[in-house]
């Protein structure tokens, strides 16, 4: 049975799309159930309405505490009969419950634990990466916690830093790299070849 996820997001829905981009063309045996956006306004809720996915919007300024804008996040995706819970650009901490731990993923636009945490997301990322004038940024894919770019990494793949790099240019290799990890990450899950060994993800051979 394909895997079946809920996305969570805030804004573009770009990671969104290239899911439903890959799943179409056959490389990734999965469905998306649900998409939950912290935002209204974002318009990965017209890419979701475009693709015929259920869309639901839960605003944390409607909650009265992180837990139970946590809660009613879960609630829907627990709804939607996910499997799994894919961050992609979803800005908000939350709570993980535990029927959820090790089946929410986030992908970051760096090396972990590199450029990372509260207020490190989108464009933020890649002007500290140019800043720093490190030689090797890429992202990452890791399990969530209760603790922004914190969980146990799953995979990462990584990119050049070249001279004349700008932070868009670098975001859109950057995002290249992505587009590769978080679908791989996801048959990983499927295939329950993801195993946990203290802090490391160990990845199982067929």
């Amino acid at each position: 049975m394909p895997v079946r996820i809920a996305v969570l997001l805030s804004a573009g829905g770009t990671t969104l799309q290239n899911l439903i981009d890959v799943i179409a063309a056959g490389h990734l045996d999965a469905r998306i159930v649900q998409v939950v956006s912290s935002n209204a306004d974002a318009y990965g809720l017209v890419r979701a309405a475009k693709a015929g996915i259920a869309a639901s919007v839960v605003t944390r300024k409607e909650a009265s505490s992180r837990d139970e804008f946590s809660r009613r996040i879960f609630d829907e995706c627990r709804r939607a009969g996910a499997d799994l819970v894919c961050m992609a650009g979803f800005l908000q901490l939350i709570t993980i419950p535990q029927d959820f731990q090790l089946k929410v993923m986030n992908i970051h636009p760096s090396l972990i634990p590199a450029f990372c945490g509260k207020g490190f997301y989108g464009h933020h990322v890649h002007e500290a990466v140019l800043a720093m004038g490190v030689k090797i940024t890429g992202c990452t894919v890791h399990f969530a916690d209760n603790e922004y770019d914190h969980g146990p990494i799953i995979l990462q793949r990584a990119v050049p830093v070249l001279d004349d790099d700008t932070p868009d240019s670098l975001a859109e290799r950057v995002f290249e790299q992505e587009k590769l990890a978080y679908p791989e990450a996801i048959r990983l899950f499927a295939e329950n070849r993801l195993i946990l060994d203290g802090r490391r993800v160990r990845v199982l051979v067929k």
